[in-house]
């Protein structure tokens, strides 16, 4: 019989393509339950996959529960970088999750997070999780802001199912640059947007890199510093933040203090390529302490 995780998180893994040939293993659900598993919550992912690849996840995602149903294919991501700037494309794509791929004994998970990556995540698999004291369902919406061309490159696309499913969740966070191409590149007008989407959702986070994060709590915003480390790869950072928050928040209930905790545990992941850097809740205490002693 499965056992009921702390933290479920629903999406696709992902291949992430490599110049050379090779791939990592990634997509929001890798790098979220990793990073609920090292700060201590049993953490379980729900996704699909190609035969081939099935076998290799629970090397790949050791003491995560997996629940995998098989795909003709994986859903798989490449990046191009010139001057700065990156272009995405999209080389292939799992089956969308279905409702029924989530056992019903997870079903009452204390955390949920739906992490789409390619639209594969109904607007209705929000109803499988009716809000309940004691517990959180939250968003990374970044995949239902995606649309991707015949050649597979990946565009934005605003979120118009945003206001119906922003009412039945707990927190949504995003990265504020996921807005920039709705508001012409306009800060301000991002902000806009998040203030909007801020009086549908008790709790929105929108963070913004080596800026730190900003909490939103119906149309009244804070911000929050981030950690200043050295950068060597910024993949999957929001993930790991997201995991972190939402970690801290059902712990102890204060969002201000999970965000900063959030922040902390995200500036370990980019200081190691890919999941290397997700540390344990003792290196973030360790951290988030050596920073309040240099400001006293």
């Amino acid at each position: 019989m499965l056992q009921m995780p702390d933290f479920l998180t629903l999406g696709h893994v992902t291949r992430d393509l490599h110049s050379d040939g090779s791939f990592s293993l990634g997509g929001t659900v890798t790098f979220a339950a990793l990073t609920a598993y090292h700060l201590g919550l049993a953490a379980a992912i729900v996704s699909r996959a190609d035969q081939q690849l099935i076998p290799e996840l629970s090397r790949y995602l050791p003491n995560i529960e997996l629940q995998i149903q098989p795909s003709p294919q994986s859903t798989t991501f490449a990046n191009q970088y010139r001057e700065g700037f990156r272009t995405q494309y999209l080389h292939a794509r799992a089956e969308s999750l279905e409702i029924s791929d989530v056992p019903v004994q997870w079903r009452e998970a204390p955390i949920v997070l739906l992490g789409p990556l390619a639209q594969e995540l109904s607007p209705d698999i929000v109803s499988l999780f009716p809000r309940r004291p004691g517990t959180i369902l939250a968003a990374t919406p970044q995949g239902w802001l995606r649309r991707w061309d015949a050649d597979g490159r990946v565009w934005p696309t605003p979120w118009m199912e945003a206001e119906r499913i922003l009412p039945q969740i707990d927190v949504l966070i995003l990265s504020h640059d996921d807005l920039l191409p709705f508001a012409d590149g306009n800060r301000r007008d991002a902000d806009a947007i998040l203030h909007r989407w801020s009086m549908h959702v008790p709790l929105l986070v929108a963070t913004d890199g080596r800026h730190g994060a900003t909490l939103f709590r119906h149309g009244q915003t804070q911000r929050f510093p981030a950690y200043p480390i050295d950068e060597v790869d910024p993949t999957g950072a929001g993930d790991v933040f997201a995991a972190a928050f939402l970690t801290h928040l059902h712990k102890h209930g204060d969002p201000e203090q999970a965000i900063d905790f959030a922040n902390c545990t995200a500036s370990f992941s980019v200081e190691q390529p890919g999941i290397a850097g997700i540390p344990t809740t003792e290196k973030v205490l360790q951290r988030m302490n050596e920073k309040k002693n240099l400001t006293t």
